[in-house]
């Protein structure tokens, strides 16, 4: 398309909870623009969008892919995502970029749980939104109950723009409210329609359905309302701009039936994306940050380039994949690109219009573009790219943090060089994964958003990279203190011919509050031990404090006062010293009465109200302490404390529990003391093991 417009680009995430057709829907609005010349299904696995070997295995969409389609005069950037919790990451950052979003509801199922998370970041972010009940030619298919569950459970302004003519094997076309033109398909797959005169049992139907759309439109406009209720006839020239202001606005939300695998409704909805949907230039401009100072970088064409990357993709032939979003002024391929949150600048090779995993080349790209660049060397997720000279940086996206985590142990020697380099490439493409080697456990822990996620990701390392990994429960980070105060002597001696090693150290334990670690006092008078061995007994200390008398955990919150000992002229030595203090710990924190400390994290689950009592008594059976309860709209936040070694299946609990309406976020908050019966059980364990290995 050369010359192209920004005026006429129109860049929509297609959102929903998963199995509400989004896919199928991307997949039909390429077949109508002519860029596939075959509808693909995904039960089918050769839908352009699901590319991956695992989303044609789990016949589900697992990244957010771009199509770019060309449509009477207008540019599409469809992003069409995730529609299953775990990959909710993708689904942000797509509406990040997004101008407005077609949200599809199953006319099946009605409103589901993803579709209440898109709905809200539609609502966060400030988009356009449009529904699309789907799946109108399915048994148990019903327009009017599906419309009925939008209003109650999402927004009140949603009106039909569109009617269903028939519904489940009845459904063969849709009528322009508007209009009042009804359009009959083949329904078959292949977009053909008919324009009829509106089937006379759905006449007064419609009627009633344009009355309320006017209602709703002329709201929007002042004139229009006075000239409404006085009587007077509007035409459509008059009233479609002041749709088009009223969907901006957010004051109306557009909704349309189809069936995306029939074929049926998908050019009247891309037709109500070219008319009603803003185009860049229509967008607010974006917060940003120069230095210190916030200020607003308008979608200017002329103005200077900036834009942000939302993804990163890893093609086993193109290599690195940068997707951005231009969000002002326009740049050629020829020229350098600067990577403003990084410093550095990248070089070029291509622009390319991705469609699925493929792309068209071109030259130039302008706002409101969103383009794949390869081989970008620096450039990572939120990154801000931009002409060199330019310091504006736009804020990161925001990401959920990992909820769930699996220990990961490579199965070969081989497999433990080549993880490093994979997870890193996988980070890289990923941001809801997280990766750390726990320095207190020492297991390498892999993080994400749930089991289906991490299982993915686990399948995409060994098929990419060769890295066999096997998974366990993460170890809890226990630690130990002490109870009370207690006194003991440390003393090595060791004759061995020649020189020997002598070392002698009284100590005094003591608790301390918790949190505050470790504290060494000298208290020796008169040299009973040379200053020159202090450090060595303090060091000692540390080092025997790495593992407990109980089960071998790291020793915290304790204060050692060294206040007597002894030392030999010739056989004394910072060893002798530094052994004599260790033995010293172990036989004064045996008569401290030792004790087994847990972590406890805090834990806020967000639920609508009819699952307040089931989490509430979950967490009850998880030892946890119900900190408060707070109302946020329709949804109840529960705020409780809980051992961090009961929350490891919590992901996995809290989705059954609450058919997936249910999430949490936990953070670290302190270490208490582990019950008596419960740590009796994790000693022997740490026994059982010690003597295994």
């Amino acid at each position: 398309m050369a010359g192209r417009l920004p005026e006429n680009t129109r860049t929509v995430a297609l959102t929903g909870h998963g199995g509400s057709g989004k896919t199928s829907l991307a997949e039909a609005m390429a077949f109508d623009t002519g860029v596939t010349t075959r509808l693909g299904k995904v039960e089918d696995g050769n839908t352009l969008s699901d590319f991956g070997a695992e989303e044609k295995k789990r016949q589900i969409s697992i990244n957010t892919s771009v199509l770019t389609l060309d449509h009477a005069g207008k540019r599409y950037y469809i992003l069409d995502c995730p529609g299953y919790a775990d990959f909710i990451g993708d689904l942000r950052s797509a509406m990040r970029v997004s101008d407005g979003t077609v949200i599809v509801v199953s006319g099946v199922d009605g409103v589901e749980v993803q579709t209440e998370k898109a709905w809200d970041f539609a609502e966060e972010m400030g988009l356009t939104v449009a529904f699309y009940i789907n799946k109108m030619d399915r048994d148990n298919a019903d327009f009017s109950r599906t419309l009925s569950d939008i209003r109650r459970y999402l927004s009140d302004k949603a009106v039909p723009l569109f009617l269903p003519i028939g519904q489940e094997a009845n459904f063969k076309g849709v009528i322009d409210v508007l209009s009042q033109k009804a359009y009959v398909y083949k329904a078959d797959g292949s977009k053909e329609f008919k324009e009829e005169e509106i089937p006379q049992d759905l006449a007064q139907e419609a009627s009633d359905a344009r009355e309320e759309l006017l209602e709703r439109i002329v709201e929007a406009d002042d004139e229009l309302m006075m000239r409404y209720l006085d009587g007077e006839e509007l035409t459509l020239d008059e009233l479609l701009p002041a749709l088009k202001k009223a969907v901006k606005e957010r004051k109306l939300f557009p909704v349309l039936p189809g069936s995306s695998t029939l074929n049926v409704g998908v050019l009247q909805l891309l037709d109500t994306i070219a008319s009603l949907f803003p185009s860049p230039l229509d967008m607010p401009p974006r917060k940003a940050l120069k230095g210190e100072e916030e200020i607003e970088v308008a979608p200017d064409p002329n103005g200077p380039f900036t834009a942000l990357c939302f993804k990163i993709m890893v093609d086993p032939y193109v290599g690195k994949l940068s997707f951005l979003r231009v969000f002002s002024g326009k740049l050629t391929s020829d020229r350098p690109i600067y990577n403003v949150s990084k410093g550095e600048e990248e070089r070029i090779s291509a622009f390319k219009m991705m469609k699925g995993k493929d792309g068209d080349d071109e030259k130039e790209i302008i706002v409101g573009d969103i383009v794949a660049i390869p081989k970008l060397h620096s450039t990572a997720v939120g990154d801000t790219l931009a002409e060199k000279g330019t310091d504006i940086i736009f804020p990161p996206i925001k990401f959920p943090k990992p909820v769930y985590s699996v220990a990961v142990l490579p199965k070969s020697r081989n497999d433990e060089d080549k993880l490093a380099s994979a997870l890193s490439k996988l980070l890289e493409e990923d941001p809801t994964l997280h990766f750390e080697k726990n320095a207190e456990t020492h297991d390498s822990v892999l993080s994400g958003m749930g089991d289906v996620h991490l299982d993915i990701m686990l399948s995409r390392i060994k098929e990419r990279y060769g890295v066999d990994l096997e998974t366990q429960t993460p170890k809890v980070p226990y630690r130990e203190t002490i109870k009370k105060s207690s006194k003991a002597q440390g003393k090595y001696k060791k004759q061995s011919g020649g020189r020997g090693q002598y070392g002698d150290v009284h100590i005094e334990f003591q608790p301390l509050p918790r949190g505050t670690g470790f504290e060494f006092e000298d208290r020796i008078v008169g040299g009973a031990v040379p200053k020159s061995y202090i450090p060595a007994v303090e060091k000692g200390l540390r080092e025997a404090m790495q593992k407990g008398v109980l089960a071998g955990y790291p020793t915290v919150d304790v204060k050692a006062i060294l206040f007597f000992g002894s030392y030999h002229e010739v056989d004394s030595s910072e060893m002798a010293f530094k052994i004599a203090a260790s033995m010293a710990f172990k036989k004064g924190i045996k008569e401290a009465s030792p004790v087994l400390l847990e972590p406890i994290m805090n834990v806020e689950v967000v639920v609508p109200e009819e699952y307040l009592g089931d989490v509430m008594g979950d967490f009850n059976s998880r030892r946890g302490k119900i900190m408060g309860i707070d109302s946020r709209g329709r949804l109840q936040v529960v705020k409780a404390q809980v051992p961090l070694a009961e929350m490891f299946r919590y992901a996995i609990i809290l989705r059954s529990m609450t058919s997936g309406r249910g999430n949490f976020t936990m953070e670290f908050s302190h270490y208490e003391e582990v019950p008596h019966d419960i740590a009796k059980k994790i000693i022997a364990q740490a026994q059982v093991e010690e003597e295994e290995e």
